[in-house]
């Protein structure tokens, strides 16, 4: 039993925030934030726009896309590092709004790996026979934890979700996954506040030393890679497509550079959408199907490294 994506969808919230908006917010230029990060324009959740209702609408799209009901989900999984609240989890808020009944439903927090580690969760639960069909979703807004006084985070960040439905197949869809996290680093990208009392408790928005971060991103997303290709007896020069996490160019750019992967196969988004961290793979393949690039039986290979340090590989056959 394998699971396979029969169907993509994703959303990206109307107001469109440009460089040039920011000039205005912070110091800092459209220049130095396009040289450094690929970033010309981001989307931002309106007033009281939550997750989920990010996620329905990838999801809608998503169901749309694969001829399914929402009745036919039976697993739901959502990988987000903005929930709409505490409890219950935002898989569960999602059910409700699409109206599903029963299915098992749950939250994956793995940051900017989120929704790789969901895929491959997922997977795992189709590949038992058990479930049938399952809904893998992105979503984030994370223009509720940037500080918008901070001119280091706030141009990086972007809101949106992503979705896609597996459902069982004889024939491999998903070949492999690859997951690795190392808690060592956990202070080096974190939003380090906690509720205590009602209160919180340290600071609520993103923190992140960028030169560490970019170093340790580059080499473990060249490691993942390699291991997800070797795995399946491949060479790189089989990826017909290298979809990774958005979250600078000079990062996508130097990863595929010691993989030998030319840019001319690698799908980015980041310039349009900017790091949307567990929503930022999936937006990009719902982009990459639909404008007809991704086709039946070619090689994708998914890749994504976030916050914990987490990190993870997933390799598809179209």
């Amino acid at each position: 039993m394998y699971s396979r994506i029969i169907g993509t969808g994703s959303y990206l919230p109307e107001k469109v925030l440009t460089n040039h908006d920011l000039e205005k917010m912070v110091d800092t230029s459209d220049e130095w934030i396009r040289t450094r990060t690929g970033i010309s324009q981001r989307h931002i959740a309106a007033d009281g726009q939550l997750a989920s209702d990010l996620a329905v609408n990838a999801s809608h799209r998503a169901l749309e896309n694969a001829n399914l009901k929402a009745d036919e989900i039976d697993l739901i999984i959502v990988a987000t590092t903005t929930p709409d609240m505490v409890f219950p989890s935002t898989a569960c808020i999602l059910q409700n709004k699409l109206g599903i009944k029963q299915c098992p439903a749950f939250d994956v927090q793995a940051v900017c790996s989120g929704f790789v580690y969901a895929l491959a969760t997922a997977d795992a639960f189709i590949r038992t026979g058990k479930y049938r069909n399952a809904l893998v979703v992105g979503s984030e807004i994370y223009s509720n934890i940037v500080d918008w006084k901070d001119r280091s985070t706030c141009v990086l960040f972007g809101d949106g979700a992503g979705a896609v439905i597996l459902t069982q197949s004889d024939q491999p869809g998903i070949l492999s996954s690859h997951l690795h996290a190392d808690g060592n680093f956990s202070d080096v990208l974190a939003v380090p506040g906690s509720i205590c009392d009602g209160k919180v408790q340290g600071s609520p928005f993103v923190n992140m030393e960028g030169n560490t971060v970019f170093k340790f991103a580059v080499k473990v997303l060249e490691e993942v890679a390699i291991e997800a290709i070797e795995e399946n007896n491949l060479q790189t020069t089989d990826i017909d497509w290298l979809i990774p996490h958005q979250a600078n160019i000079r990062i996508i750019r130097s990863t595929a550079k010691k993989l030998g992967i030319p840019m001319e196969k690698v799908v980015t988004t980041v310039d349009k959408h900017g790091n949307t961290s567990a929503a930022s793979i999936p937006l990009a393949l719902d982009i990459a199907a639909r404008d007809g690039r991704v086709q039946s039986d070619q090689y994708v290979l998914l890749e994504g490294v976030g916050g914990g340090f987490t990190w993870g590989a997933a390799l598809l056959r179209w």
